[in-house]
């Protein structure tokens, strides 16, 4: 796999997702995320890491972080054989050892089932969804939250909120879609202790835009929704999908849209500005996204 690969139309509601193996079991990640794969290549173990950390490792003099899978799932260890997955989210490039890959597959995120919370609570869980494909389940994961476990400082930089000082309160509308209850609670924590007190937050695309739609068919769009801050990857409607849909509505076409996911690399960049969002942030930049919607209530004259 590489960059020349095949992308999806933009706003689709669609992903592609490689199916690999742990044992018997099958996991899907976004093709987004994915820089390359490779066979398993020795890696230098780092004194006190992170039980997960197999070591480190440096193909085309790039210095890259192995993590055993298994073991990040408790289901054991890896052996020294099988392929890395090498990746790119949250400006890191990070290996995952893998026992297999068997391919790729396009589906909607509307096929996706979200893991009830007899499965794991929704904090703890490290599945974004699991989808069905022919006789088997596939559970696809949630890279970043697997990634956060091993490192908290690889997650949202809060202390960078710390650092703004005391602040004016803003009663600006701000429809927040997050499908992760721990960062959705973490950007509403931000966002209030930056001054941004009247927030609505809903777990996917889908939610935030039944909430538009409603405020719009009430004549209350403007009393609720000013500014919408979006995931990408989330079940039921993706950021992109919403993105489209807000854009594409005379009615709703002027309300800025920030996108905030991992996955803003270069290539998601473009998706993004095609569809018409405002501005686009790397998941840990918190205090940047602070400063760009204080730019954008100014340049908009939002909340009055």
């Amino acid at each position: 796999m590489d960059d020349s690969r095949i992308l999806l139309e933009n706003g689709t509601n669609e992903l592609m997702i490689l199916e690999f193996t742990l044992g018997n079991n099958h996991y899907g990640i976004n093709v987004a995320k994915i820089k390359t794969i490779m066979k398993y290549e020795q890696v230098t173990p780092i004194p006190n890491a992170h039980p997960s950390i197999e070591g480190v490792f440096m193909p085309r003099d790039t210095m890259i972080t192995a993590i055993d899978l298994k073991n990040c799932l408790g289901r054991g260890e890896m052996t020294p054989e099988g392929l890395f997955i090498i990746t790119n989210f949250n400006k890191l490039d990070i290996a995952f050892h893998v026992d297999n890959v068997l391919g790729i597959h396009t589906i909607s995120w509307e096929d996706i089932i979200k893991p009830d919370v007899t499965i794991s609570s929704a904090e703890e869980g490290v599945a974004i969804g699991i989808v069905k494909k022919d006789d088997r389940l596939i559970i696809i994961l949630d890279f970043e939250k697997i990634v956060t476990d091993i490192n908290p400082e690889t997650g949202l930089k809060v202390s960078d909120i710390n650092e703004l000082g005391d602040r004016e309160r803003n009663n600006v509308p701000i429809l927040i879609a997050e499908d992760s209850p721990l960062l959705n609670k973490l950007i509403v924590e931000c966002l209030k202790k930056a001054g941004y007190e009247n927030l609505i937050h809903t777990e996917n695309g889908k939610q935030a835009y039944d909430i538009i739609s409603y405020s719009k068919a009430h004549g209350t769009l403007r009393s609720r929704v000013q500014l919408i801050i979006s995931d990408i990857e989330m079940p039921e409607m993706d950021g992109h999908r919403l993105t489209k849909l807000v854009k594409s509505d005379e009615a709703t076409a002027d309300i800025p849209i920030i996108l905030f996911s991992s996955l803003v690399n270069e290539e998601m960049r473009r998706k993004g500005e095609a569809l018409g969002a405002d501005a686009q942030l790397s998941k840990p930049e918190i205090g940047n996204l602070v400063k760009i919607i204080d730019q954008l209530v100014v340049e908009r004259g939002l909340g009055v």
